[in-house]
């Protein structure tokens, strides 16, 4: 549980309460989601709700905390695989499944209209870049470990996560924003979106980030060696 969360909630009622707000949203979408509704879903009393996290914005943004419990959980059961791997799991994760039901593009839409609350709220803008933070952090560790045992090459961890996560992230809100709730509909506008993208950045960033298998380690150390902040592309070739 996250440490913004109210330890005061039993964690397995703060688990089915968090996973009946996932289940509304999708259902109802953030416009139409009340307090009722989560409760409803999760076959609680809309008392216990007040009783625990207050209002329904206080809900939200625990909830919001709780995705990135849940988010840091599943990256952290990939510590042993080697960088590519953990990578490619980290891309996988921000497209939707091949056996998708629609929860991709349902919540999806919900989380958008919810983020679309941050620049008004100051707890929910604090969440969502929490939130966005972890996820680039993750991705600029997990290229820092690559470049250090020789699986990529020398780049700037930061500006290259910068740009995978905001890759992914555009095509999923194009996805959902220009389809709305038919967006699972595969001949709706953008539906392809978010998975061109995913192929996208393997040709062009992933496989460019792969160490040559000519490099070697001296080479790579001294490349390392440079300062993060040159002047230089995200992913820039060896000179």
């Amino acid at each position: 549980m996250s440490a913004d969360t109210d330890s005061s909630v039993p964690t397995e009622v703060h688990e089915t309460l968090m996973q009946a707000t996932y289940r509304a949203l999708c259902a109802e979408g953030y416009a139409d989601l009340t307090m009722q509704r989560i409760a409803d879903e999760a076959g609680k009393s809309k008392s216990l709700l007040h009783y625990h996290y207050g209002t329904k914005r206080e809900l939200l943004v625990s909830f919001l905390a709780y995705l990135l419990d849940r988010f840091e959980e599943k990256v952290e059961a990939t510590e042993d695989d080697a960088p590519d791997e953990r990578l490619r799991f980290l891309l996988d994760k921000m497209c939707p499944d091949e056996d998708d039901d629609g929860d991709y593009d349902r919540f999806g839409l919900a989380l958008t209209e919810l983020r679309t609350q941050a620049p008004h709220d100051e707890a929910y803008r604090t969440q969502v870049a929490r939130n966005e933070v972890a996820i680039r952090e993750r991705f600029a560790d997990i290229i820092r470990d690559g470049i250090e045992d020789g699986t990529f090459r020398a780049v700037d961890p930061d500006r290259t996560a910068s740009l995978l996560f905001a890759a992914l992230d555009g095509a999923r809100l194009q996805r959902v924003v220009a389809s709305g709730v038919d967006s699972n509909d595969p001949s709706g506008p953008a539906h392809d979106t978010p998975a061109d993208v995913r192929a996208a950045l393997e040709t062009f960033v992933v496989s460019d980030l792969l160490a040559d298998d000519g490099d070697d380690a001296s080479n790579r150390d001294e490349v390392t060696a440079r300062p993060e902040t040159d002047d230089t592309d995200a992913t820039e070739g060896d000179e």
